[in-house]
């Protein structure tokens, strides 16, 4: 039954991908990198590592929810707690100094030394506070649609928000264990809407903000 279910948020989640994919492409000024565009595994990592090799401004991971309980229903946006952003700008530091190498953008082979702690702290509270006005805008979006799980975007460590000076949101768009909710998720009409939603989102928060992609 894992099994199943693991397979069924894979063809969804991919669905609503390549949906939102389309319509970010189809926008003047905005393109769109999928980390797969087909249903094969690709650890976290590496799906971070994409964005920064691609030198994304925002990194989007659309997920199906899952849980014990079937009545468990609506949709969540998490971005990077403060517990990850320190994990992470530890190890930012790290590699700045064993490597200099490029972080966020900037070549820290450039930056004195003395200097670098200051500059990762910078660069790290940037990509937090980019990654929450991004998600409280997607999450504004799917309110249209439906009830929410949360009302508000939820912090988390996951691995794939974590990539390097990227502003990350993790959409979990509703609960695959939810009867209900699977056909919806299943319905193609209803994976445009989600797609929109979560495209209206960002570029709502673009628009409010340009200096989101205007990072380094």
């Amino acid at each position: 039954a894992v099994g199943r279910r693991k397979t069924k948020e894979k063809d969804v989640v991919l669905a609503i991908s390549k949906k939102l994919a389309s319509t970010i492409n189809r926008t003047k000024g905005m393109k769109a990198i999928l980390t797969r565009s087909r249903d094969v595994f690709l650890p976290l990592s590496k799906r971070a590592g994409i964005a920064v090799k691609q030198k994304a401004h925002i990194f989007v991971s659309i997920h199906a929810d899952a849980w014990i309980k079937a009545d468990a229903h609506g949709s969540s946006v998490y971005t990077l707690s403060v517990g990850g952003a320190s994990s992470l700008q530890a190890r930012w530091l790290a590699q700045s100094q064993n490597r200099a190498d490029e972080i966020g953008g900037q070549v820290m082979k450039d930056v004195a030394e003395s200097a670098r702690s200051s500059l990762v702290d910078l660069l790290a509270e940037t990509k937090l506070r980019y990654g929450i006005q991004l998600g409280d805008e997607v999450l504004s979006e799917l309110a249209k649609l439906g009830p929410l799980h949360k009302s508000s975007v939820e912090y988390a460590e996951f691995a794939v928000l974590k990539a390097q000076g990227v502003p990350s949101i993790l959409v979990e768009t509703a609960f695959i264990s939810n009867p209900t909710e699977e056909r919806r998720l299943r319905d193609s009409r209803h994976q445009s809407k989600l797609a929109n939603a979560i495209f209206n989102g960002i570029r709502t928060a673009i628009k409010k903000d340009p200096s989101l992609l205007r990072q380094t």
